[in-house]
């Protein structure tokens, strides 16, 4: 089959209008953007990310950089832990807020990335964040997340719909099993927080 040749088509930046990033969580989480966490097991993402829910479910921060005006709706996927008997208690916990701590039925249908119900979601609910955990799980159809062709539709599309609703989406990441490399290299081509996250290694904060 012949390939379609596409029109070459250029982008002066001098046509970009800059424009100021809003963050969640200063220099870590911006909304309307995509921010990947990941580590190793044990690192303690899902213990990070549960507590950070739990706090803007009450409409408070970590820390001064994390600044809210009011609880905050969030969307929380999980395809590892149990509800009943891992995350609700994790949460309670941390002191969440249950009510504003939300998730898509998945009972008839497995959600994937390019799931049209991730933007329901987000206009039904007004969540100003949305979790996905961990990014293994919803990538779909059999998709090799390492293989940037085929991840980069997916992506972009995900990153759009944040754009659209300044959605801060949140997506964890396992490292690969890559033996003998270093961290940053056996992820799957995104910026390991766990290394700039000091909350990542003091559990006992929370």
């Amino acid at each position: 089959m012949e390939e379609i040749k596409t029109e070459l088509q250029m982008i002066k930046m001098s046509e970009i209008q800059s424009q100021e990033v809003e963050w969640l969580w200063y220099p870590f989480i911006p909304y309307g953007k995509l921010t990947i966490v990941q580590g190793d097991p044990g690192d303690g993402k899902t213990t990070l990310i549960l507590n950070i829910a739990a706090k803007l479910s009450r409409g408070e921060g970590l820390d001064n950089e994390m600044k809210l005006s009011a609880p905050m709706n969030v969307i929380y996927q999980s395809a590892e832990d149990g509800l009943a008997d891992t995350v609700k208690p994790r949460l309670e916990q941390a002191g969440a807020d249950c009510e504003r701590i939300l998730v898509i039925d998945e009972k008839d249908k497995s959600l994937s990335m390019a799931d049209e119900r991730l933007e329901e979601a987000i206009v039904k609910t007004k969540a100003r964040m949305l979790i996905l955990d961990p990014i293994q799980a919803y990538l779909g159809g059999g998709m090799d997340m390492n293989r940037a062709n085929e991840a980069r539709d997916m992506t972009k599309k995900l990153g759009a719909l944040a754009e659209k609703y300044q959605c801060a989406i949140v997506l964890i990441g396992h490292m690969n099993k890559a033996a003998g490399n270093k961290a940053a290299y056996r992820g799957i081509n995104v910026v390991n927080l766990s290394r700039t996250c000091p909350f990542l290694h003091r559990k006992n904060n929370f």
